[in-house]
């Protein structure tokens, strides 16, 4: 029998989960083989595969990869704010804006997963030293309205990045890629 499966979450929606050891190990875990696991999802994909929709109406998979290094820039600031400010009011964007812009047509993904590696790597630093309460610091998000703890960034991001490289990886058995 046919089983109706939601392409746009491979992995299920994200869904806060209280802080214990073991999550915060999963998700360092996330957070540190993020740009690993992007860039093995995408591997020997040609062009005409990288513009290729995850789903019908979804970002093409070029468009994902330049998605996924945005959204983890404003995320690193994100929880570093947190950490270093009180409660501060960050800066939300449009994300379906920025996947269309030039810079996601015209410039290779590589780019995109180097930016990756780098950026993970400093921000697995921030997250495996952060101790106890400042788990529950906090950023204010004025679309949404919420104030969001640092623990509920850390774990949204490292859900994220699998997300995403799930996209890619369910679309590659799909097409037999």
């Amino acid at each position: 029998m046919y089983e109706a499966v939601d392409l746009r979450y491979p992995i299920d929606q994200f869904a806060l989960a209280p802080y214990s050891e073991k999550l915060k190990e999963s998700c360092l875990l996330d957070i540190k083989f993020l740009p690993q696991a992007l860039e093995a999802a995408v591997l020997n994909l040609d062009e005409h595969q990288l513009l290729t929709p995850y789903r019908d109406g979804g970002w093409n998979l070029k468009q994902v990869v330049h998605h996924v290094a945005d959204s983890h820039m404003n995320g690193y600031t994100r929880i570093k704010l947190g950490l270093t400010e009180d409660n501060p009011t960050i800066k939300p964007y449009d994300e379906v804006s920025w996947a269309k812009m030039r810079d996601v047509d015209e410039v290779p993904i590589n780019v995109s997963l180097t930016l990756l590696h780098a950026l993970h790597q400093r921000w697995y630093v921030i997250v495996s030293n952060i101790q106890g309460e400042e788990w529950e610091r906090s950023v204010f998000h004025p679309e949404s309205k919420k104030t969001m703890t640092v623990w509920y960034l850390f774990t949204q991001y490292a859900w994220h990045g699998r997300h995403h490289t799930a996209h890619i990886n369910k679309l590659r058995e799909r097409m037999g890629w």
